[in-house]
């Protein structure tokens, strides 16, 4: 083990958003105003961090970062860069049901087979999605504000939108049956109603996919309902001290997904509007454009590992793949933006496919593999289900993907325990930090079950010889 793994000690940091000048419309102009030039102060009055119990002091939106809210601008406070720190984070997340992080998670799976066949890889999925089922649908219903705990959170969203698509790829109804549950335990709601974060939106993937097939009014009612009152609120612009919607990289993933569906739902445009201008704004100001990776959010732009490469979170990239792959399933193919969406898709491809490690997975610090010496699980399953959905719709190219694909499922499945655990995934955080060969999260299961489906789509495709 290298000394990395046992001493790397990262802070997790809050994001900013810094200055720059965009336009109106599908994908503006570059800023003309350098980023550097000022930070941000809040948008609006806050929701509740999923990462922190909530209390009544605001906190924001953050997906895997703990806000230290200490003054009243939007100036990053990084927590204090410490062992404590890090283990304090994933007793945090293992008490609030997301996973479990043992020293040993036993005998790993020798049975499962890497072939991509519909059958082959339809029992590893089935495998993780049941471990995972009997051991996590107890806290699907669950609001348990003492302790933190509720199905809404996006941990849990991001599983939801796993198991529909596994539904969907095995035609296996058991799943769709528990998504079902969860909507009408909730009774379709948010964990935040009024001006919900992207992260707090994400539940609603699920709810707006159940919808498209049932097309029961009460699905989509309170979620279009919050989203028609943001389109309602002033917007937020570059130049100002303002802080922009999806600020963090990950609510690429969270967010526009939903405004995609909603779309799909109800046929109006003025979604896929908000949708374009929004992710153009990220995009403005984290996408880097020689590397064609993300900056997790606006305080990571200027860090760099150890080995002075750029600082790249393998889930960071992953939750931006993941979200491009759901945002363009259901953006209308007349719009203006499309092109640009899967230009980037292309792009971090590309860039990712470099740096894929020798056993088909990525390390949670991308440009600093010496300094990880094990794959993350979360960060490489959502990188091979962007690539795969990419492969499967068209917009890349099979030949030049393809063995990436096969490479890193083949890689994921040495990771499954005997018990159907899927190990080697990072607790919830903003950055590369160490974690346990056998901690197992939600989020990454989700991030499995959707690579998972469309590999199973790709081995169908292959059998019939497209």
């Amino acid at each position: 083990m290298v000394v990395g793994r046992k001493t790397r000690l990262l802070a997790m940091a809050a994001g900013v958003c810094l200055l720059g000048t965009i336009q109106h419309g599908a994908w503006a102009q570059q800023a003309a105003t350098p980023q550097a030039a000022q930070v941000a102060t809040p948008q609006t009055a806050p929701t509740a961090s999923p990462q922190t119990a909530p209390t009544a002091a605001q906190q924001t939106p953050q997906t895997g970062a703990q806000q230290f809210p200490s003054q009243l601008t939007d100036t990053p406070v990084a927590p204090p860069n410490t062992e404590a720190m890090r283990l304090a984070g994933i007793a945090r997340d293992n008490s609030r049901g997301f996973g479990s992080s043992p020293d040993d998670g036993g005998p790993l799976d020798r049975d499962l087979s890497p072939a991509i066949t519909p059958e082959a890889v339809g029992a590893a999925m089935r495998k993780v999605a049941d471990s995972e089922l009997a051991g996590s649908q107890q806290y699907f219903s669950v609001v348990d504000r003492a302790r933190n705990m509720d199905g809404r959170i996006w941990t849990w969203s991001v599983l939801y939108a796993g198991y529909m698509a596994a539904a969907d790829a095995l035609n296996e109804p058991r799943y769709r049956d528990a998504m079902e549950q969860v909507g009408k335990s909730y009774n379709w709601g948010l964990r935040s109603t009024q001006m919900p974060s992207g992260d707090d939106q994400s539940i609603a993937q699920m709810y707006l996919e159940l919808y498209l097939k049932d097309k029961k009014p009460e699905q989509i009612a309170t979620i279009q309902a919050a989203l028609d009152g943001i389109l309602g609120a002033p917007r937020v612009e570059m130049g100002t001290q303002r802080r922009i919607a999806w600020w963090w990289c990950d609510a690429l993933f969270m967010a526009p997904p939903v405004w995609a569906r909603m779309y799909a739902a109800t046929g109006d445009k003025k979604y896929i509007g908000y949708l374009d201008e929004e992710w153009a704004k990220t995009s403005q100001l984290l996408y880097d454009q020689q590397a064609h990776l993300y900056s997790r959010d606006a305080s990571y732009i200027a860090k760099t590992e150890k080995n002075g490469q750029k600082l790249f979170w393998s889930r960071g990239e992953g939750w931006v793949m993941g979200g491009l792959a759901r945002t363009l399933e259901y953006l209308p193919k007349d719009d203006p933006a499309r092109a640009k969406y899967e230009t980037q898709l292309k792009e971090m491809a590309s860039a990712l496919a470099k740096i894929q490690g020798p056993d088909g997975l990525w390390r949670a610090g991308l440009l600093d593999p010496a300094d990880y010496d094990q794959p993350e699980l979360s960060g490489s399953s959502l990188i091979t289900f962007g690539m795969a959905w990419g492969i499967n719709n068209g917009i890349l190219d099979r030949a030049v993907y393809g063995p990436v694909v096969t490479k890193a499922w083949d890689g994921m499945l040495k990771h499954i325990y005997a018990d159907g655990r899927l190990g080697d995934i990072q607790q919830t955080g903003a950055e590369p930090t160490a974690f346990k060969p056998a901690a197992s999260y939600n989020y990454g299961v989700g991030g499995f079950l959707m690579a998972g489906s469309e590999v199973y789509k790709m081995s169908e495709a292959g059998r019939k010889g497209k």
